[in-house]
């Protein structure tokens, strides 16, 4: 395929020529004959690597895209009533388990308890919290989940992540074909891979969901503790294809969940948070964690460590320098300013999730109240040298890599202003660590390309709604709207 007359994103010049042959760039430069080559005009149009999204939960965003959204409510009666609004529609569908997603509670003036989600109904409903830590349950709800005696409803953690195995096994009846839906969304944006994060093994699913049409996207599947043993003893490392998965299914890193999440108040911290409730949670001990860090590192998978207080960042650091290994901190949230300069001195990635930060704001400025000016902190981290990589945590956030830019070049949303301004990333930095690294298109680089009708490195574009004109994936087309 030849991309006529495309401009190239961070170089300056005429439009250009771009041969892609075989799934690689094969030559860049004005005047290509085509030969049998199949011809597109860009016609001016500006060329940038495909977009990479480092951290998501494929599944549960594809059952998010189908489930109640309560992400409105600012009261647990306000998430009750849009159930109540959901029960009265008498949906077939819901009879068995009525699922909504997006709840904020930590700012709520009321509790949220099962005996207030039974005034929506008598069916099973589950609600899960926006950031994944958390399941609301009615009295049947919590009986289906097996914990028909919790006293609140409210689970938390570990119950509330075995609540969401069980919930999403009842609501996942065609959930390859919301998958592959959701894979084709994502290269209608210009995603070209996923890591994907989902806390059971996924890569025979993978195998099985690229058989039935899930081919716009790479995908690096990653593995928990739990099933550990079953990926070392199969003899996979971070970076193998996985058999019949095209090509387009590699194993992904290692994870590890040391902490909580702000939301829930359980991310574990040096301070204690204002309303009496702790530090947080801690996971493993420093040792138990050196030990799933070794264990991984030394069978060929790269670690990704789950960490948001500034105490779980320590902890992390300190178990990557002990273990004398790198990987990556997922989330990095909330920092102390000498464990910044440790990422990059230990190699150590931060996968981080801009688009949180302006969901957590007025949170933070509630929960770390005097700790905010280092919560979320992208340029510092830059600044020290720390390879970044942007991701959406998603449901948590969308997974839509403009939208993580776009947090993390403005640190605002919706009119307000910055938060934080200081730590903003530059859009060339932003750009850069959403495109897996990949800071331009050479010769010889894979062809996943995006097509965009505006430059992204443009002062004041508007990334959260940047038009995607087209997406590539190994030279084909996953999304053309040229």
């Amino acid at each position: 395929m030849l991309l006529q007359n495309a401009r190239l994103v961070g170089r300056d010049g005429e439009p250009t020529d771009v041969l892609l042959e075989d799934g690689l760039v094969s030559a860049i430069v004005s005047g290509i004959a085509p030969g049998g080559a199949e011809v597109v005009d860009l016609d001016g149009r500006f060329l940038a690597p495909g977009l990479w999204d480092a951290h998501t939960h494929m599944q549960q965003w594809a059952l998010v895209r189908q489930r109640l959204d309560v992400s409105a409510a600012a009261s647990a009666l306000e998430a009750v009533d849009l159930v109540r609004r959901r029960v009265a529609e008498g949906r077939p569908a819901d009879r068995d388990l009525l699922v909504g997603y997006g709840f904020r509670d930590a700012l709520w003036p009321d509790e949220p308890t099962a005996a207030l989600l039974d005034a929506a109904g008598s069916i099973p409903v589950a609600l899960v919290s926006s950031d994944l830590h958390a399941v609301w349950l009615n009295t049947t709800g919590l009986a289906l989940v097996g914990a028909p005696e919790h006293s609140t409803g409210l689970l938390r953690e570990q119950d509330a992540f075995d609540a969401s195995a069980i919930i999403t096994s009842v609501d996942s009846g065609r959930i390859d074909e919301w998958v592959v839906d959701a894979t084709r969304a994502a290269a209608e944006r210009g995603v070209v891979g996923v890591v994907d994060l989902e806390m059971t093994l996924s890569l025979e699913a993978w195998v099985a969901r690229v058989e039935k049409g899930a081919d716009s996207v790479r995908v690096r599947a990653g593995v928990y503790p739990r099933d550990l043993d079953e990926v070392i003893a199969r003899g996979l490392r971070s970076g193998d294809d996985i058999p019949g998965g095209r090509g387009l299914v590699t194993m992904g890193p290692a994870k590890v969940i040391t902490d909580g999440s702000l939301n829930t108040r359980t991310a574990y911290c040096h301070d204690p948070y204002p309303d009496g409730v702790g530090v947080g949670v801690s996971v493993f001990t420093p040792a138990e964690l050196v030990a799933l860090l070794r264990r991984a590192s030394d069978a060929g998978l790269t670690p990704a460590v789950h960490a948001i207080g500034d105490h779980a960042n320590t902890i992390a650091l300190d178990a990557f320098e002990e273990a004398g290994c790198s990987g990556s901190i997922e989330h990095a949230q909330l920092l102390r300013r000498s464990d910044v300069e440790r990422f990059a001195r230990l190699g150590v990635t931060a996968s981080v999730q801009p688009e949180h930060a302006m969901d957590d704001r007025d949170v933070a400025e509630v929960y770390w109240e005097g700790r905010t000016d280092r919560a979320f902190p992208l340029e510092a981290l830059a600044r020290a040298g720390v390879r970044l990589r942007l991701g959406s945590d998603a449901p948590v956030a969308p997974l839509d890599p403009w939208v993580a830019m776009a947090a993390a070049v403005t640190r605002s949303r919706d009119g307000r202003e910055p938060w934080h301004p200081e730590q903003r990333l530059p859009a060339a930095v932003a750009l850069e660590a959403s495109t897996d690294g990949r800071a331009a298109i050479l010769h010889g680089s894979v062809a996943d390309l995006v097509v965009l009708d505006r430059d992204p490195l443009e002062p004041g574009v508007d990334l959260r709604s940047m038009p995607v004109a087209a997406t590539l994936l190994g030279g084909r087309f996953t999304h053309r709207a040229l």
